[in-house]
């Protein structure tokens, strides 16, 4: 069943899209795949990334808020970089290009998710105070994908390198690992502070 890819906002696509026909950007940028590639680059799979902040005073569930559109940067055969994309007054803008070991392990959950029997809509989950990150496959495929918090039957996959006694790769009911990502995230006040690339 196919997933069903939220549009991304036009604007962040656009501006995505300047910065890759921009050598000033390319060329800056702390990607040494992007900068050594050769031929055409393409922003493809636009993934809206959240953030899951603590749950409130009084054991209230944990939360999650929009942070990033981020497109994952195809060259002809694999995608080598992504770029993260930020919301400002003005609108969505380029942030950033950066790449690393999430790269690859989102085009493999995407496509293992792409071979399952029920259709979601694929977005990002960041956990930041334990520098993780996890395709979250929402049941709810036309929910709007700047909103929302993982429900008890969304999937969660996460990516590699996962967390010490999580297995990257491996799904996940949001009600199995939810309890056990809260577990190790220190209470506290306010939202997680910081995130991985």
């Amino acid at each position: 069943m196919p997933l069903h890819v939220p549009p991304a906002p036009a604007p962040a696509l656009r501006s995505v899209l300047a910065a890759l026909s921009s050598p000033t950007a390319v060329r800056e940028a702390r990607t040494p795949a992007l900068r050594s590639v050769q031929g055409p680059l393409s922003p493809e799979h636009p993934l809206p990334v959240h953030v899951l902040d603590r749950g409130g005073p009084g054991g209230l569930a944990p939360t999650t808020r929009l942070a990033a559109w981020r497109f994952l940067i195809r060259s002809t055969e694999r995608a080598v970089a992504a770029a993260d994309t930020m919301l400002t007054p003005d609108g969505w803008a380029f942030s950033h290009f950066f790449e690393g070991p999430y790269i690859a392990s989102t085009e493999l959950a995407l496509r293992q998710a792409e071979a399952a029997a029920t259709p979601y809509q694929p977005r990002l989950l960041s956990i930041p105070e334990l520098y993780m990150m996890a395709l979250w496959l929402h049941g709810d495929i036309g929910a709007d994908a700047s909103c929302g918090s993982p429900a008890p039957a969304d999937l969660l996959v996460p990516l590699a390198p996962a967390p010490p006694g999580i297995a990257a790769h491996r799904p996940h009911r949001v009600a199995d690992l939810l309890p056990v990502i809260t577990t190790r995230i220190t209470p506290g006040p306010g939202p997680l502070l910081g995130s991985p690339a």
